[in-house]
């Protein structure tokens, strides 16, 4: 039944253009901001599971991608970063990953209609390989229940993000590749170092982790989290200068955070992380959104940026 239900889903996708297809004729796309903070303002307690409430509270879900198509997102993620069956367990709601992310990308394409697309979000599983928590065929077999059941709930591609192991990556971008028609977006997390250099959590330079996304079989890699916009073309400009031809995805957060009285507030304000926007395209990005203490607000100034360059 899960075949013959996809292939349906799939043929009646077949008419709209793919992101790579739409990202060759030089369109820079935009994608959404962040979804955690708005579900806190939503009613997300603190040690409730996140991504069950796309089940529990389908509509408020559905409405945080509405407002982010309505302040001009080309895409929207959704509510399902954390919705594999490892993270799950946490809260008792393993056996419950399959109708927790079909429900999550149901509700993001509810919001995103038929002409923008769902970039379904796969999170890491907090599980490594190195330390023996977990083998690689658990790691491909969690993410295989994951993509399939976000592909049938109707998403267009998944955005593997805020990864750090490649190994992790690799699989879940196989799980995608190998078990659906789905667009693959693998994204890596990187941190400044004494050096001035990016690495990931595992060492990784840009150049390796984008290259080892590309070689697995991703279609668009990039990073999100961790950063601003300003130290983002940093990364963005290493990244093309390897791999000229790829196309990149950037999804900053609002600058670096400060703890004010125990909550993390983020800096920059929709004008100033637009300002990035010119030099972000310039060293070679071609889809542009937002990560941690981005608001629809700050999505409507990207896109005004991105209007009036390519305009």
């Amino acid at each position: 039944m899960y075949f013959w239900g996809f292939l349906l889903l799939s043929f009646k996708k077949m008419g709209k253009q793919k992101i790579v297809e739409m990202l060759k004729t030089g369109k820079i796309l935009v994608s959404d901001g962040a979804w955690g903070t708005f579900l806190y303002r939503k009613g997300l307690t603190v040690g409730a599971c996140p991504d069950e409430w796309s089940l529990s509270h389908f509509e408020a879900v559905k409405d945080i991608a509405q407002q982010y198509v309505a302040a001009g997102s080309d895409m929207v993620e959704s509510n399902s970063f954390g919705a594999n069956r490892f993270k799950l367990e946490h809260f008792g709601l393993q056996d419950k990953a399959e109708a927790i992310n079909e429900a999550a990308a149901r509700a993001s394409r509810q919001a995103a209609g038929d002409d923008k697309y769902v970039i379904a979000s796969i999170g890491p599983t907090g599980k490594m390989l190195v330390m023996g928590d977990v083998t690689e065929e658990e790691f491909y077999d969690c993410f295989r229940e994951q993509a399939v059941a976000l592909a049938k709930g109707g998403a267009d591609a998944v955005c593997i993000e805020t990864m750090s192991d490649a190994d992790e990556a690799v699989q879940a971008i196989k799980a995608a590749k190998e078990n659906t028609l789905l667009e693959i977006i693998a994204t890596f997390t990187f941190e400044k170092t004494l050096q001035n250099e990016y690495r990931s959590m595992m060492g990784l330079t840009p150049v390796e982790a984008a290259g080892r996304a590309i070689e697995a079989g991703a279609d668009i890699v990039g990073a999100n989290c961790g950063n601003g916009m300003e130290r983002m073309i940093d990364i963005v400009r290493e990244i093309r200068s390897a791999y000229p031809d790829v196309f990149i995805l950037v999804h900053a957060n609002a600058g670096l955070p400060s703890n004010v009285n125990g909550v993390d507030v983020f800096p920059e304000t929709p004008e100033m992380m637009a300002s990035y926007v010119p030099a972000l395209i310039k060293a070679g990005a071609n889809i542009i959104g937002g990560c941690c203490g981005t608001t629809p607000a700050h999505i409507k100034a990207i896109k005004q940026a991105i209007k009036s360059i390519t305009n």
